[in-house]
């Protein structure tokens, strides 16, 4: 037979609270919490280990552990993600024309008045340079200024 506790004897055994707090934050998580709810979850988690190695300790004490520990997780993850995103090369994502930036092409027509048109990929874009370059000429792109490229001899 099976006895269910009473609140009285769950307050007795608070690793059994802390390890149901912290399946509850981590399953919200899981909806879709953006992370802010895996800290306190793995910090609940922590709590419940705390308590089972000071099984005396008393409730405010293991509700200033959680709130501590909640603290010092979600800054941690928030400066691992700032320094992450500091890090990481700018996004160019629905800015394909970026990518372009540093391309190495070779003109198919001269250039009249430094304007033109280069083949990049399987589209053509207006390019403009500051001088007149011939058919043949390596160039780099070295700029974006809406639909043109600037360019540049190699």
């Amino acid at each position: 037979m099976t006895t269910v506790l009473s609140w009285n004897q769950w307050l007795d055994y608070p690793h059994w609270f802390w390890l149901a707090i912290g399946g509850l934050l981590l399953s919200a998580e899981l909806l879709g919490a953006a992370g802010y709810l895996l800290w306190p979850g793995f910090s609940a988690w922590l709590v419940m280990l705390i308590s089972l190695l000071m099984p005396t300790l008393s409730w405010p004490w293991l509700w200033a552990y959680f709130s501590l520990l909640s603290f010092v997780t979600l800054l941690g993850w928030h400066y691992w993600q700032q320094r992450k995103t500091a890090s990481s090369t700018p996004e160019v994502l629905n800015q394909p024309q970026q990518q372009l930036l540093g391309y190495h092409a070779t003109l198919d027509a001269a250039l009249i008045d430094g304007i033109g048109r280069l083949r990049v990929g399987d589209s053509s874009w207006r390019i403009q340079a500051d001088q007149p370059l011939s058919a043949g000429t390596q160039v780099v792109v070295i700029a974006i200024e809406g639909i043109t490229l600037r360019v540049k001899p190699l």
